[in-house]
């Protein structure tokens, strides 16, 4: 526009220079056709700098308008002139190589945002101030974040569940298997991405549970295998010869009677040591779960005679506190059973702990001489918590719960929790084992919307 303008001031000035020659001229015929001449030059010059010089610049002018609006489709035409031309060729040149990488770049992104969607990790995005900007299905599933719901905005320690809680603490470039108290075991890593020259963090969540499951069961199988074959092995030859000492010391009953006792007493322990292998060797032969569509309330009324008999002569009361609505699920009764026993028997036994040792503050579920365990469903999603008031879980130790053969119990061998993770992980249940803050124990069973009739 400013070149537009030099060229109109210097045709201005031409024109007054050529009318001054021509006022002259009329007194001079001479100086009259040297004006006529000089105006005749002056328009072929300026021609010809406009052809050389203004259309040239109009013409990258054009172009510098099309780079600032991004149009990498369109290219500029020659102007008939070498060098500009050679300046235009290299231009389009420019512009061709620009729009063939925007178009790889969106096709890279459109792949990578499909990778993310469907990647089992769960990745989440973060800025500087460790707010989640972005985060695919798998990292909403992993932290209990509703699908539909706009988590822009929400930091990690804004989100109630063990795993957030895990992640937020994470320092850059920092790796950590966390082991929950639902048994889920995932690898989680803080690292950072390079964006317009500034480093943007984010976070990879890795669930291992399956493969550690595996692995964890595939070696504790084989050791109960050949432990067990040993022991029944040893023990059926101990009884055996007790069986016929036995029978050579019952021919003189009285002289031999401490001695048979002493028999009996061994005898007695060689019954409980197959035993007590014999519980190991069943865990691993748990069958495949059954499931059939059933009423959760209604399974829940059936158990209810036989899981309060398991209180009796403890001072426990046991309660059910069931959704009016009717709960749907698909579950194996049998093995649902035996759950269900397994975990109001821990209820009990930490109650019995906690009345025989540790005296804690009571809530509003307990008084100071009773014990009380509440039997609770809900609909939405189909949910089991069981809550008692008893000695309660540390944090640390919420995080060994369910590891293979862990127990808190001075005798105890970790058979039954084991069990229940096996049983509630053939049914896709998501559970979970800990002592909130208001002092009780709440084991929440909570069944996957796939596995709903």
């Amino acid at each position: 526009m400013r070149l537009r303008w030099i060229f109109i001031i210097i045709m201005m000035l031409v024109a007054s220079i050529v009318t001054t020659f021509m006022i002259s001229g009329e007194a001079d015929p001479i100086v009259g056709w040297v004006a006529r001449l000089s105006c005749a030059l002056s328009l072929l010059l300026m021609i010809i700098f406009y052809l050389k010089i203004m259309k040239p610049l109009r013409s990258i002018t054009n172009g510098i308008n099309l780079l600032r609006a991004q149009d990498f489709s369109s290219r500029l035409a020659h102007v008939d002139q070498r060098e500009a031309d050679m300046i235009i060729d290299m231009f389009n040149r420019m512009m061709d190589s620009l729009k063939t990488e925007r178009l790889r770049m969106r096709e890279q992104n459109h792949f990578l945002d499909l990778l993310i969607g469907v990647s089992p990790m769960g990745i989440v995005i973060l800025d500087d101030n460790n707010t989640i900007t972005n985060a695919n299905p798998s990292a909403r599933a992993f932290l209990e974040i509703n699908p539909d719901s706009l988590i822009p905005g929400i930091r990690l320690s804004d989100i109630d569940t063990q795993l957030a809680h895990s992640l937020s603490r994470l320092a850059n470039g920092e790796t950590e298997t966390v082991r929950l108290s639902d048994s889920m075991i995932y690898r989680c890593s803080r690292l950072s991405f390079m964006d317009k020259g500034f480093a943007h963090p984010f976070i990879l969540i890795e669930k291992l549970t399956d493969d550690v499951m595996k692995a964890e069961k595939k070696s504790y199988e084989k050791v109960i295998r050949v432990i067990a074959h040993e022991v029944n092995n040893t023990m059926a030859g101990v009884n055996s010869m007790l069986t016929t000492a036995e029978a050579i010391l019952n021919e003189n009953q009285e002289k031999n009677a401490d001695i048979l006792e002493v028999i009996n007493v061994c005898e007695g322990r060689c019954r409980d040591m197959s035993s007590f292998i014999t519980a190991y060797a069943d865990v691993v032969k748990i069958p495949e779960a059954n499931l059939i569509p059933i009423s959760l309330n209604a399974q829940l009324r059936r158990w209810e005679i036989m899981l309060e008999s398991l209180c009796l002569g403890h001072n426990v009361a046991l309660e059910f506190d069931l959704s009016p609505k009717d709960i749907p699920v698909l579950l194996d009764p049998v093995l649902m059973e035996q759950v269900m026993i397994n975990i109001i028997k821990n209820s009990v036994e930490s109650i019995d702990s906690r009345h025989s040792g540790c005296h804690c503050a009571t809530s509003d579920l307990t008084t100071p001489d009773k014990g009380r365990i509440i039997v609770a469903t809900s609909s939405n999603p189909p949910t089991i918590t069981v809550t008692d008031n008893g000695a309660g879980i540390s944090d640390e130790t919420a995080s060994m719960i369910f590891s293979p053969f862990f127990s808190t119990k001075v005798n105890g061998h970790g058979i039954g929790l084991l069990f229940i993770s096996e049983v509630l992980h053939k049914h896709g249940c998501r559970f979970s084992l800990a002592t909130a803050a208001d002092g009780l124990t709440r084991f929440k069973i909570t069944f996957s919307p796939a596995q709903l009739t």
